[in-house]
């Protein structure tokens, strides 16, 4: 069955780094569409950035433009999300998934994964 794992996620400063993974299986993953989403209890889960198959023309959220990097490594399986300059309003629970270009909507809306909680606090 589809399997999302998402690891990585930490209690940093602002200002700091942090590189999360997200490893998937159950798909073919080499031809979808990733991206990474977060939610932050009592909001919406919010799209940070997605990557097509061939890995090229990254989007991203306007409030990571800049700071954040989506990359993928097709033969393992994994994309990775480079966070940069962390700020307070970054802290949510991050979470990967295929995405649909057609509707921007995620592939596997049933199956998500446990997350990856990432904190940013002085």
């Amino acid at each position: 069955q589809v399997q999302f794992v998402e690891s990585g996620g930490d209690l940093v400063q602002p200002g700091e780094s942090l590189r999360l993974s997200c490893a998937a299986s159950g798909f073919t993953f080499s031809v979808y569409s990733m991206a990474w989403y977060r939610q932050d209890p009592g909001k919406e889960r919010e799209l940070v950035a997605t990557i097509i198959p061939s890995g090229a023309r990254p989007n991203y959220a306007d409030s990571v433009k800049g700071r954040f990097t989506i990359s993928r490594d097709n033969a393992k399986s994994t994309i990775y999300l480079q966070m940069n300059s962390l700020k307070s309003e970054d802290t949510a629970v991050y979470y990967c998934n295929a995405f649909n270009p057609a509707t921007r909507a995620p592939r596997y809306y049933n199956d998500w994964g446990q997350g990856t909680q990432v904190t940013v606090s002085a």
